[in-house]
């Protein structure tokens, strides 16, 4: 009985962790719909306000989609800028017809991306370069240990459709929370949260693909 009423203890306070969640998202979604509706209006600060979130909201996007090229990082930020200033170009038709305008602006940002991907494959150099800050404390051989982890890792998520590393990218390399994906893809959390678990699904299959070749 102890057991029933710690469970039941358990899933309420699970329940209540997603019910925050979400209330922090749409609270978010919310103050961002407002910046919209006030910028629309011809309201500067609130159009510079609503430029620094979409700023926020895609550079670690676009730098976790473009880690491969040469000059990531400011690849990454030259992206950045170019979804601002789309965003900024096409606020004035932008109308809310009831979908989150953070897909709005993940739509825009992933085709910028794709733009910068087109150029890089075609001026593409051989670079060693890694987005990531290697922890010199580590030593070479961690370091280098390191390094190739997260070159697997990326070879890794190549491996996945376009959808499902798209959401493995926005939950693990962005950080953004299932209801936060959700409204940058469209899906509810659960769906978010059931490709996640597929795609993970895949990402170890393979790897113990490779595992098995290898050896």
């Amino acid at each position: 009985m102890a057991g029933a009423v710690g469970d039941q203890d358990q899933a309420e306070g699970v329940t209540s962790e997603a019910g925050s969640s979400m209330n922090r998202v749409d609270a978010r979604s919310g103050e961002l719909h407002a910046l919209v509706a006030l910028a629309v209006a011809g309201d500067r600060p609130a159009l510079e306000r609503l430029l620094d979130a979409v700023h926020q909201m895609v550079h670690r996007y676009c730098r976790a989609r473009l880690h491969r090229l040469a000059g990531a990082d400011q690849a990454t930020e030259d992206v950045a800028q170019e979804v601002c200033i789309a965003v900024l170009t096409a606020l004035p038709r932008y109308r809310d017809v009831g979908k989150p305008f953070e897909a709005f602006v993940y739509r825009i940002a992933a085709n910028k991306i794709a733009d910068a991907q087109r150029v890089g494959a075609r001026s593409a150099v051989p670079s060693d370069d890694l987005p990531e800050v290697i922890d010199l404390s580590l030593g070479p051989e961690g370091s280098a240990i390191r390094s190739d982890e997260a070159r697997l890792a990326r070879d890794l998520l190549d491996t996945l459709p376009d959808h499902l590393r798209e959401i493995v990218t926005l939950r693990v390399a962005v950080g953004l929370s299932a209801e936060e994906t959700g409204r940058a893809l469209g899906m509810t959390p659960g769906a978010v949260r059931v490709a996640q678990h597929r795609a993970m699904l895949k990402l170890r299959q393979t790897a113990e693909r490779r595992e098995r070749g290898a050896g």
